[in-house]
């Protein structure tokens, strides 16, 4: 698994993106959350529990808590009740991305490599569309993947380039749970030590 850093995801933009309704809502609460600290990952709505809009977001070092979840919800409700994308009553859920994430930009390819992936291309790549394997090697043009099934007549690894990604996501398992929990951890000691560091350096108030 490979670190990037948080310059580089704050101006990241992403690979994968909504149409719609669902992209007129990711215009109006990306300049939002992303002052705050956060970046979105993705903007759903579904029908689940009569209307529900789904956010996924996380901060830029690739951690999430209740709290998070809690302040955007907090900063991207009045917004919305001005703005009025969606016509009907609908419950707004703002969750992290999970283990076996969405792969919307290309550090989480780089971050995510060498674990197993399912994703769809919108056009034909080496004769099919649905790919699962592993994330073997990645580059800024695409990634190369490791086929865990094979079909006659078909080489191993295949080199899927971004522009042709619709959706991607990673595959859970007992490696990515391990990686995902110690990349979680070290990311928010390392937050810890910066806000202790941030406090240190405050002037004395007398």
């Amino acid at each position: 698994m490979s670190d990037t850093t948080t310059a580089e995801n704050a101006i990241e933009p992403r690979l994968i993106t909504e149409t719609g309704l669902d992209q007129r809502i990711a215009d109006i609460i990306e300049p939002v959350i992303v002052p705050m600290g956060y970046q979105l990952v993705r903007v759903r709505m579904s029908g689940q529990n009569g209307l529900t809009l789904q956010i996924m977001a996380e901060r830029t070092d690739g951690t999430m808590t209740v709290e998070d979840c809690e302040e955007i919800s907090k900063a991207i409700s009045p917004v919305l009740d001005v703005e009025d994308p969606v016509d009907k009553a609908y419950h707004l859920e703002v969750s992290s991305p999970g283990i076996d994430r969405p792969m919307v930009r290309k550090s989480d390819f780089f971050r995510w490599q060498g674990h197993l992936l399912k994703c769809e291309t919108s056009v034909l790549v080496d004769s099919r569309k649905r790919f699962r394997g592993k994330i073997v090697s990645v580059d800024d043009d695409g990634f190369r993947l490791e086929r865990d099934q094979v079909a006659y007549g078909e080489e191993p690894v295949v080199v899927i380039p971004f522009t042709t990604l619709s959706e991607a996501r990673l595959i859970l398992t007992d490696d990515l749970i391990r990686d995902a929990l110690t990349a979680d951890k070290k990311a928010k000691a390392a937050r810890a030590a910066n806000e202790n560091f941030e406090d240190e350096d405050s002037p004395i108030e007398e």
